[in-house]
């Protein structure tokens, strides 16, 4: 049997979007499509976020809900010398404060929030797109490469809540650090 662990972390963002922004070329621009920061959002299982523009897709189950330290993107913007940024351009659908993602890759894990749950498998990193140079400011691609989040796949679904949940996990983490936010470290990974 595994010991749990528990972090207080605080949902700060809840991105909902129903198609994509950034597709095409950079200097053609982003679409200009709705996008929420919702309150709350419903997960279902092998599905991903009602409403978002990976829910259902089979190319995306296993990898449909990302997440993201806003502690990471406050240590890029400041190795940058820009910012603050504004989370949402980076267009992952949970933005926490409070964890490093990195170690949970491989791993199932729980975001309690409200009186709800979700349990989430990060399976895989969750790679910036080149984008990232043209929404946030010139380098914040090459600086997100390993710290970009992680990409989960729902595997009990729930209503997950902005504002103070609670993280558990089957590994111990540790409190995000300005400078090595979400850094991926072969000797953590599963």
């Amino acid at each position: 049997m595994t010991a749990d662990y528990r972090y207080d972390v605080e949902v700060l963002h809840l991105l909902v979007s129903p198609s994509h922004a950034y597709f095409g070329r950079a200097r053609e621009g982003a679409a200009d499509v709705p996008t929420t920061d919702a309150d709350q959002a419903e997960l279902v299982a092998g599905k991903g976020i009602v409403g978002d523009r990976f829910f259902g897709k089979a190319a995306h189950m296993d990898a449909a809900v990302t997440l993201f330290a806003m502690e990471a993107l406050e240590s890029i913007a400041a190795e940058l010398g820009a910012g603050p940024f504004d989370p949402l351009l980076t267009r992952r659908n949970v933005v926490l404060r409070g964890v490093e993602l990195a170690p949970l890759l491989g791993h199932e894990f729980t975001l309690e929030s409200s009186g709800d749950e979700v349990r989430l498998k990060a399976g895989r990193p969750a790679h910036p797109c080149a984008w990232m140079d043209e929404m946030l400011a010139p380098g914040a691609h090459k600086a997100m490469r390993g710290r970009g989040g992680v990409r989960c796949q729902v595997v009990a679904g729930g209503i997950l809540h902005r504002g103070p949940a609670v993280l558990v996990s089957p590994v111990q983490l540790e409190p995000e650090k300005a400078g090595e936010a979400n850094v991926l470290r072969p000797s953590r990974l599963p």
